[in-house]
């Protein structure tokens, strides 16, 4: 059975990239690793790492994405956490087996290589979830 390994990461959705990273990066002190043009997702990444994960500070870039509609209809703030599986298609299988909700049918393949799909909120307790093999 697949297994969670660790929380890769909280995603924040912003609406100003540079008045998110006064607070995070200059008042808190975390290190900016870099930022990052997600296409995919049609958005922009800044990548703050913690101990071994990251916050990841999420803007739109374009306004009919689903970070800008969530962005519209809940405003700034948390917007989903990442957990690292070993075997994100055995993950998937288990999760749908089990009744869960998914948004993704099928896994993505995001920037670095790497498979990705989200959980839908409904079967997460209100958390959109997104699941992520290392």
């Amino acid at each position: 059975m697949p297994t969670i390994q660790k929380l890769n990461h909280i995603a924040i959705v912003v609406d100003d990239m540079e008045r998110s990273l006064a607070f995070w990066r200059d008042a808190l002190g975390i290190e900016l690793h870099g930022i990052r043009d997600v296409p995919a997702e049609k958005s922009q990444v800044a990548f703050l790492p913690i101990a071994g994960s990251e916050l990841e500070l999420v803007q739109p870039t374009d306004d009919e994405s689903g970070v800008a509609k969530y962005l519209a209809k809940r405003g700034p703030g948390l917007h989903h956490l990442c957990l690292e599986t070993d075997d994100l298609d055995g993950m998937m299988a288990g999760l749908k087996a089990r009744g869960v909700r998914l948004i993704n049918e099928e896994p993505r393949i995001a920037a670095d290589g790497k498979k990705y799909a989200f959980v839908h909120p409904e079967s997460a307790g209100g958390v959109l979830v997104e699941l992520y093999q290392f």
